[in-house]
């Protein structure tokens, strides 16, 4: 549940700040072991900000939770963030890094990512934990 926790921060910040737009870059793809990354989930806690908050309730703005990259493939989103300069060699989606901060290369999130740069057709940059590349 850890996008909900993410989410909770957000609304709480932007309430204080008086946003009302709030961004998460979760994808449906992750499915398969993260429920909280489906756009059911994102559509019900954009109910939830708006009935749990006085700026929700109460303001002429209700709360709009965006997930840009909810229903796009990770190959889509590895050619996005290419496009638009990120860095993937300083980011790894890994669930269990080594100690020295290398990916492990076995779990989910570390498959995916690796598929997805594969049908990409670009070079994965992840720093993977020595002996540990994605199968």
């Amino acid at each position: 549940a850890r996008n909900t926790i993410f989410l909770s921060s957000a609304l709480g910040f932007a309430e204080v700040l008086d946003a009302r737009d709030i961004f998460i870059g979760v994808n449906a793809v992750d499915y398969s072991g993260y429920p909280d990354c489906r756009p059911e989930f994102i559509e019900a806690f954009e109910t939830l900000a708006n009935l749990a908050t006085a700026a929700g309730v109460e303001g002429a703005r209700p709360f709009v939770i965006h997930a840009p990259l909810v229903s796009m493939t990770k190959a889509q989103i590895i050619t996005k963030g290419l496009q638009l300069g990120v860095d993937y060699s300083i980011t790894h989606s890994c669930y269990c890094p080594a100690p020295d901060g290398g990916a492990c290369g076995h779990c989910d999130s570390c498959r995916l990512r690796a598929e997805g740069f594969a049908a990409a057709g670009a070079p994965d940059p992840t720093r993977y934990a020595p002996q540990e590349q994605p199968e």
